[in-house]
């Protein structure tokens, strides 16, 4: 049956009658016509179709939402559809969903291109970006994404543990403090990294069920984050743990890969425990305030597995090492009757003679571990020596079924309280209700704890406190067990009836309060620098070649430092003998010259003029920015070589006044060095525009005399702008050589023999104003330029 456009085509009279075989080819046209109409309807709902997938909806924000939310939202996600939590079939793909979408709203670039374009890199690598093909209704034209190759071939597995910047900055940095992490820096077009994907495949396995952290960085897509890590090349492998970035130069083999991760964990996290020494570090419980572990396996070596557990558990347990095939170990597997078929682990408390809990597994996994060791990771009565541990101890209430009491006995480090002490400790160990948590504290190391609570009761020790925290600021309800406490059998009577009548009325705890912040018992200087001394000589033993000569650097340029002292003292009393027995010194007169002779100059600047000014360079870098102690700021001179004698002259004299605060630190960087980092700095002025509106076309920019206030910490500079004073100074020596065509002046050529004295002034001249800058600076009025991450050091700025 012909439609109806078909028969009104036929019954019309046209002037012009075609024949049979025009009208059928006709009739063919128009069916083609309906037919590609058809089939570009199609294609376009199959374009559409593949746009189904919604960043926003998969996490569930609207498209205002900002990007705390959406990480807050994120994190949140990720605990609950985790492959290792959750038992869902669908749970690993929902878990990469979740990645990529968060991947894509947390970069800007991306975001606005999804928001304008519904375009991810899933619609870019199926070849169908949808500003490059519009409805079939409109004119077809292509543009630059027609010639877009497809991207190379990777393993989907990778997607799950592709890393960006945000987020190796929020995330991974923070997390490496509890893990190491191996990376693999990778790109669209390497082929030489599919020759190492098995490889990486097969380690990968291994190692992230020990407990290792993998990540993957496309250096195509993720620039930023590779000049973060340092990494230019591909296919590159590098390890990061505690924030430390440590490459592998090895051939990539799955052993080496192990052994480098073993590497970059530090080398005491494992004491090796015999029949000698295994009392000492059962008894030492008390000192760093942690459990004891013990694992008996019959291999010789610690298993990385072990390792990893103890560098996660570092702040809570001690961990110790036992080889039962050793002739060493025998009566400690007698005394505590330890089967050796399977590796087994004792986990001692305060009791060292029996252990407090016991676990033995032929085929010892990370989980098994965690869940053992998270369980017993505090003593059966903990002291509180820092925030972080009361904040676990005792936390704050969220619930009602969900409250949490603290017993808090507030007594002495002296020997007398020893017997109080171990009386509280068997009190706790028979109450052992999940509402109760015991614990005590020194009233010296926590004095302002202490004097919160015993406010309105006997200052006599030691007292016990029953309190509840109601929030995170301080607040809790408390109160004080009436008759102090000597551990007597009376003593313990009363505190159990009081802790009866606490959990038949709550409000039994009629006092509130506000606690301050607990002091940190193990941050004094003298225990970080004997960390820091222990970590730098493990570091200095178990290191290579390379990783040594920045310590033998600085080690030789302490020696120097300290035979330059050890000279100057000598030559100063050498002068001080001198100078008494010279006779008076002659009256001053003046030469022919214009220049006062006869005139002693010291050997060295007056030490009241001494300013301490040090050169920023890679070795540097850290201590001087990065590591930064809060409050503490680093001034900054810029300089290139042609300026560099008479800026640091001028500088010294301007910051002399201000030497005297303790949180400002002096240093200089030569900008024909690391112009580089000059210039990414730089770009995060309010008004870069005026950074660079003294240079010339086809000039670089001059840095001359620019002053940085550098706050590591909080990330952000305030900015010192030279005083130029070009068209003062210079443009006056100009004039002055005005010369005609006869000859020279004698004032030509007297500013040509004093060219660079001028040119020495003009630079002088422009840190004129420093003075008042820092005194804005120590009264926190000048604006602030905040950076996201401070750039790398280690490139030196090649020669143009």
């Amino acid at each position: 049956m012909s439609p109806p456009f078909f028969d009104f085509v036929a019954r019309r009279s046209f002037s012009i009658q075609f024949p049979e075989e025009m009208t059928q080819i006709i009739k063919a046209a128009v069916s083609l016509r309906v037919i590609l109409t058809l089939y570009l309807l199609l294609l376009d709902l199959a374009v559409e179709s593949t746009s189904e997938f919604n960043p926003y909806q998969i996490l569930g924000v609207t498209k205002s939402a900002s990007h705390a939310e959406i990480k807050k939202t994120y994190k949140r996600l990720v605990k609950e559809w985790h492959p290792d939590k959750n038992r869902d079939p669908g749970a690993e793909d929902m878990f990469i969903k979740i990645s990529k979408s968060y991947e894509i709203l947390s970069n800007q670039e991306k975001r606005a291109n999804y928001d304008q374009y519904g375009q991810t890199d899933d619609n870019r690598q199926h070849g169908q970006p949808r500003q490059g093909f519009r409805h079939f209704h409109d004119s077809f034209y292509f543009d630059e994404s027609f010639f877009h190759f497809p991207r190379s071939s990777r393993d989907f597995a990778d997607s799950k543990y592709m890393l960006h910047y945000t987020q190796y900055m929020s995330d991974i940095i923070p997390d490496s403090f509890r893990k190491p992490y191996l990376i693999k820096i990778t790109s669209d077009w390497c082929f030489t990294c599919i020759h190492i994907e098995p490889v990486w495949r097969e380690t990968v396995q291994q190692l992230e069920g020990l407990g290792v952290g993998i990540g993957v960085v496309d250096i195509g897509y993720e620039r930023r984050l590779a000049d973060q890590l340092g990494a230019h090349r591909t296919p590159s492998i590098l390890g990061l743990i505690n924030g430390k970035v440590t490459f592998f130069h090895y051939s990539i083999v799955t052993e080496n890969l192990r052994q480098f991760v073993d590497y970059l964990l530090p080398q005491k996290l494992v004491e090796k425990v015999t029949d000698g020494n295994y009392q000492d570090f059962l008894d030492s419980w008390h000192e760093e305030n942690k459990p004891r572990l013990l694992l008996f396996d019959q291999v010789p070596a610690v298993p990385l597995l072990y390792k990893l557990a103890a560098f996660a558990y570092k702040d809570y347990v001690r961990f110790g090492y036992v080889n039962p095939g050793s002739t060493e170990t025998a009566n400690l597997i007698q005394q505590f009757n330890v089967n050796t078929y399977a590796p087994t682990m004792l986990l001692f408390k305060e009791n060292t003679n029996k252990p407090a809990d016991i676990i033995q597994a032929k085929g010892m996994k990370k989980q098994i571990m965690d869940e053992f060791i998270s369980s017993n990771r505090f003593l059966a009565v903990p002291r509180l020596v820092n925030q972080k541990f009361f904040d676990e101890l005792c936390p704050v209430k969220q619930f009602h079924r969900r409250r949490k009491y603290c017993v808090l006995l507030i007594t002495g480090a002296e020997e007398s309280f020893a017997p109080g002490n171990a009386a509280f400790l068997s009190f706790a160990e028979f109450n052992t209700k999940a509402v109760l948590r015991f614990a005590y504290v020194y009233q010296r190391q926590q004095q302002p704890l202490c004097d919160a609570l015993l406010k309105s009761q006997e200052s006599r020790l030691p007292q016990v406190v029953i309190l509840e925290r109601r929030n995170a600021a301080g607040k809790v309800l408390y109160r004080a067990v009436t008759g102090g406490w000597n551990g007597s059998e009376e003593d313990k009577y009363r505190l159990h009836e009081q802790l009866d009548n606490l959990q038949k009325d709550p409000s039994f705890l009629r006092h509130d309060a506000m606690l301050p912040e607990l002091n940190n018992e193990f941050s004094s200087w003298i225990y970080s620098a004997y960390e820091y001394l222990s970590q730098t000589m493990d570091d200095f033993l178990h290191s290579n070649g390379l990783e040594v000569m920045p310590l033998l650097s600085l080690l030789s340029a302490v020696f120097i430092l300290l035979g330059t002292v050890i000279i100057l003292a000598f030559s100063e009393r050498g002068e001080e003998k001198q100078t008494k027995s010279k006779p008076k010194e002659a009256p001053r007169t003046e030469s022919a010259s214009g220049n006062p002779a006869n005139v002693t100059s010291p050997s060295r600047p007056p030490k009241k003029n001494f300013v301490e000014v040090t050169e920023l360079t890679h070795l540097t870098y850290t201590n001087s920015l990065l590591r930064l102690r809060p409050g503490h700021i680093n001034v900054l001179l810029v300089f290139t070589d042609a300026s560099k004698n008479a800026l640091l002259s001028k500088f010294a004299k301007e910051v002399y006044s201000f030497t005297g605060s303790q949180a400002l630190r002096y240093s200089f960087l030569n900008a024909d060095k690391h112009r580089e980092w000059v210039d990414s700095v730089l770009q995060f002025a309010q008004d870069p525009a005026q950074l660079h509106s003294d240079k010339a076309p086809g000039l670089l920019a001059d840095y001359d005399g620019y002053v940085m206030a550098l706050n590591g910490h909080k990330k952000y500079f305030c900015l010192f702008r030279p005083v130029h004073t070009a068209d003062g100074l210079g443009g006056r020596s100009s004039d002055e050589g005005g010369a005609g065509t006869g000859g020279r002046s004698r004032s030509a050529s007297r500013e040509e023999h004093n060219s660079s004295s001028t040119s020495t002034l003009h630079i002088h001249h422009r840190l004129d104003r420093l003075g008042l800058w820092m005194e804005r600076l120590m009264e926190g009025s000048l604006p602030r330029h905040y950076i996201p991450a401070w750039p790398c050091l280690d490139t030196i700025t090649a020669h143009k």
